[in-house]
């Protein structure tokens, strides 16, 4: 389980990135998405084949997240966020949060060489987060 200092870290950030976001309400693309908004949080959907995604407009990539997106969550295959974590340090995000399944300890390392408050630990927010479907 992730611990509380991480946490707070990544919840302190006025607005969260969605890598990975998707359009489908089945995909946890999606259901990341929509527990930020379901915790009142300000969430951008990234995902370059989509204009909006539950309301939301969309940005193409991380470097298009407005500069007030300290963290973000990757809900990406390992071989994509082993990429897009060094955009995401190029762009100054200081929090990344690797949904199950996106974890890569290439990108692990990555994130902890560049002092990044990374969670990769099999923690997934929907969980600590009490995401429900409505």
């Amino acid at each position: 389980m992730v611990n509380k200092e991480q946490l707070d870290l990544f919840l302190g950030s006025p607005a969260f990135g969605v890598v990975g976001a998707s359009a489908n309400r089945h995909k946890y693309g999606n259901k990341v998405l929509r527990c930020y908004l379901q915790v009142g949080r300000r969430a951008i959907p990234v995902n370059p084949n989509e204009r909006e995604i539950e309301g939301i407009p969309c940005v193409a990539g991380i470097m298009d997240l407005p500069p007030e997106v300290q963290s973000i969550s990757m809900i990406t295959p390992p071989a994509v966020t082993e990429k897009l974590v060094q955009v995401a340090i190029d762009k100054g995000i200081r929090n990344i949060w690797m949904q199950p399944g996106a974890e890569s300890a290439t990108a692990v390392e990555l994130c902890n060489e560049h002092k990044i408050n990374v969670i990769a630990d099999g923690s997934c927010i929907l969980v600590v987060l009490g995401y429900h479907e409505h």
